[in-house]
């Protein structure tokens, strides 16, 4: 996640509250986009919880202890039980594979020794034969680590309950997560494209050499023939409770993409959205292969150069030109659909104004927003520089051309790469180190002030930090009991109300009935409202915005996009305050707009 927010006021972005997508019409699967559970992954997973080992005063202890969300907590009490009875000798020899996996990798934490399990699952074939690969000499070395694993879950699949309850558990996966991560695709999806102009390249056709007879009289010779074979792209998101919180894996199987999310995962402000960016961008780069000599010799020796701190950043350098136009896209998007609702908002306010002074400074607002937008892509994009995106500048710079003229970037590509220039290329860098500095300035003016927090040193503050604590434990029904309690004791306090919102809120989330999610959303309104009503003068703007930009999630929910609006306006009038929703009511915003 990129996006960063006070600790106390922490707004959280539930299925309950922000689903909007675009309209029924939009089938995610006419763009290659499908989210499924992969049972391979839930049995490989699943296996790797049954490892535990036993402590010095004899309790048993699991191995594998990956912080998770809420709904995936609940999906392993779930599994430990269905499996409580399982072998005890297949349980040791898993927790021994695990054991020593981990101490051959003391660095690693438990979500980084998860990863190359992830990793292994996908080469497994289907449930239930989960067969090992054909080929392994092409596998990377973290995978062929594990893959002795593999014959560890196939038993554990036969000898344990879960060859008899993964269907349900499927369907479980499905019914859990659909109400944020179907929604929120369907946005990320539509959004993307809609920059870009373009439609994703479903299908890929490549020549292969095949055989057909012996030639007559020539018993030793073969006849071959070259033959036009078409393969399917498709997209995947999985759903996966047992995926380690905030953590995505993203894997490309030849013409496959796959992105592990854990559940209630919004994909339209997570990794998942560069995930899709390749899978979009990478036929059309490889497309224009034959024009990239120029862009070859330029980015090899600085390639070179980052390699030498950082070996995971590869040479190849159609693998450089796809990661840099994804980073490119990504950071241009932002800034392009920012800077578009603070213009239109500014037209509207200066409409209202009746003196040229009070017009200045209006347009010497938006110009300093757009200034530290700016800042901030420069600093982004040299972020991805230095992971090996050596050309996200220079896409970045050539993307302001499809902006402007609505051109699909398929048919962008090649005229973009014709303007590469080597030497204006090797100054970009430099030349952005001031915007650079500038936007660190700002990050660390953002990060002191939320540290510090917007809330003076007395004893409500005091007691909302304890209460923040009740709640990062998942305890919301006490945290809730006591932020009431505490109210009845500051009945005008601002602030108290808006964590009774919050709380409520991620309560509503974790109800599954619709009848009793909307009643809470509602006390949710009616907690953020008074936050309004008990404002005063010197209420923090921060707060306001976040409570503004909550109030509108919720308006959206219960379908009056018209009040969420209004209430969007309201957040962006406080301007960029630091830990405030400016951004999220802009980006709110412009996908209202586009809904119309």
């Amino acid at each position: 996640m990129r996006k960063a927010f006070l600790p106390v006021l922490f707004l959280m972005s539930s299925a309950a509250a922000v689903a909007q997508t675009p309209g029924s019409g939009f089938d995610l699967s006419n763009y290659g986009v499908r989210i499924q559970p992969d049972k391979r992954l839930i049995v490989v997973l699943a296996t790797l919880e049954m490892a535990s080992a036993r402590t010095a005063d004899g309790r048993e202890q699991k191995l594998i202890n990956t912080p998770l969300t809420e709904k995936g907590e609940r999906f392993r009490e779930q599994l430990l039980a269905d499996n409580a009875g399982l072998n005890e000798d297949l349980r040791r020899r898993i927790s021994s594979f695990v054991q020593n996996y981990k101490r051959r990798n003391p660095q690693m934490s438990d979500a980084e020794i998860v990863s190359p399990f992830v990793s292994m699952a996908y080469a497994l074939t289907p449930v239930p034969e989960l067969a090992d690969p054909v080929i392994t000499n092409d596998l990377p070395g973290r995978l062929l680590d594990v893959l002795d694993f593999a014959p560890l879950v196939r038993e554990f699949y036969r000898r344990s309950s879960i060859s008899s309850k993964l269907e349900d558990y499927a369907k479980m996966y499905l019914t859990d997560t659909d109400p944020l991560l179907r929604p929120s695709s369907r946005v990320m999806v539509s959004e993307l494209l809609a920059y870009l102009h373009t439609r994703p390249q479903l299908s890929v056709v490549e020549r292969v050499n095949v055989e057909t007879q012996k030639a007559k009289g020539r018993p030793n010779t073969t006849l071959r023939k070259t033959e036009l074979k078409s393969s399917d792209r498709r997209f995947y998101i999985v759903p996966e409770k047992l995926a380690p919180k905030g953590n995505i894996v993203f894997l490309n199987i030849r013409d496959d993409y796959y992105v592990v999310v854990p559940p209630d995962t919004d994909v339209r402000f997570s990794e998942a959205r560069r995930a899709f960016l390749q899978f979009v961008l990478d036929p059309i780069v490889f497309t224009n292969a034959k024009e990239v000599g120029p862009i070859r010799e330029w980015a090899r020796p600085l390639l070179e150069d980052l390699r030498k701190t950082d070996t995971n950043i590869s040479p190849d350098i159609f693998l450089t030109m796809t990661r840099s136009l994804v980073a490119a896209v990504d950071v241009r998007n932002g800034e392009f659909e920012q800077v578009a609702i603070a213009t239109a908002r500014s037209r509207e306010r200066i409409a209202e104004l009746k003196t040229d002074e009070e017009k200045r400074a209006v347009v010497a607002e938006l110009d300093r927003f757009k200034s530290s937008i700016a800042d901030e892509s420069a600093l982004r994009l040299w972020e991805d520089y230095q992971r090996g995106a050596v050309l996200s500048f220079f896409f970045a710079e050539q993307l302001k051309g499809v902006e402007e003229s609505g051109f699909d970037i398929a048919n962008s590509l090649r005229e973009m790469i014709a303007a590469f220039d080597p030497i204006k290329e090797t100054g970009r860098v430099l030349a952005s180190s001031e915007a650079r500095q500038r936007a660190i300035a700002a990050r660390e003016l953002r990060r002191a002030t939320s540290e510090r927090g917007t809330l003076s040193e007395n004893p409500v503050t005091s007691k909302l930090l304890e209460i923040q604590k009740l709640i990062d434990s998942r305890d919301l029904a006490k945290a809730l009991s006591e932020l009431k309690r505490l109210s009845a004791d500051n009945p005008n306090d601002p602030r108290i109300f808006y964590n009774i919102g919050r709380v409520t809120a991620l309560s509503a989330a974790t109800i599954d009935d619709p009848e009793q999610q909307e009643a809470k959303l509602l006390e949710a309104q009616v907690a953020y409202s008074n936050v309004v009503r008990t404002a005063t003068a010197a209420t923090d703007r921060a707060l306001l915005s976040l409570t503004y930009v909550a109030l509108g999630r919720i308006y959206e929910h219960f379908n009056d996009n018209g009040y969420a609006m209004r209430l969007y306006d309201e957040a962006i009038k406080l301007d960029d305050v630091a830990g405030g929703a400016f951004r999220d009511a802009i980006a709110a915003k412009q996908r209202l707009l586009r809904q119309q």
